[in-house]
């Protein structure tokens, strides 16, 4: 009996235990969406803001960024902030990356979104306003959601809960001064995102200061 253990001793393999493999690093994506977002609402809010030009007049330079920059690169940094296990980054972002492809598309003209309201301005109006009402009310949403993240978070999502609200009773009401109020506060809203942007790109590593963000939790 003993000389059949000796055997199996011998024959034995050694169980080792599995290495240890090191989790790929991701790279923070709040600041590429913040940017990504920032610009495209910059751009449109002047525009409606009537910056040196009539607040009527077309906004067709934003479509391209609103498909790319606003559009997909925000997209992206939303399904990034699911890697990350952000769930509040990767709804943010994965959203408005969302509601940028969809405005673009409206005015690009193969998609015949306009043109199927055959030129009845105030219905394509109405309709647009309950598209932004969509968004402000996703927007609000977003603010309650973000009441313990920091100050500089909650300024973003205040302002632009506003922005969208005067930009729904433009439409609704066909009231040019709502959206001139508007998009005076969407380039506020603007520069809050790209202060939140620079925020996440100043850390202890990689600068000799840092900017507040009145961390709330």
């Amino acid at each position: 009996m003993s000389s059949e253990q000796d055997v199996e001793t011998k024959y034995q393999v050694a169980q080792s235990n599995p290495p240890v493999i090191a989790a790929p690093t991701i790279a923070n994506p709040g600041p590429l969406g913040l940017c990504g977002f920032a610009l495209t609402t910059f751009v449109l809010s002047l525009h409606n803001a009537g910056a040196g030009l009539p607040p009527t007049s077309p906004h067709g330079v934003v479509t391209g960024l609103a498909f790319f920059y606003g559009g997909l690169v925000q997209l992206l940094a939303g399904m990034w902030e699911f890697k990350t296990g952000n769930t509040f980054g990767a709804t943010a972002f994965s959203s408005y990356g969302g509601f940028w492809l969809s405005f673009g598309l409206i005015f690009i003209p193969g998609a015949n979104i306009t043109g199927s309201y055959a030129g009845n301005t105030a219905i394509l109006d109405k309709s647009l306003g309950y598209y932004l009402l969509g968004w402000t009310i996703f927007t609000g949403i977003m603010l309650v959601a973000s009441h313990r993240s920091n100050v500089g978070l909650i300024s973003l999502f205040f302002f632009l809960f506003i922005t969208f609200i005067l930009l729904t009773a433009g439409k609704l009401n066909e009231s040019i001064n709502c959206q001139v109020a508007g998009g005076a506060l969407g380039v506020v809203t603007a520069l809050i995102a790209w202060y939140n942007a620079l925020a996440g790109l100043l850390t202890k590593d990689s600068s000799h200061f840092l900017l507040p963000i009145g961390r709330l939790n």
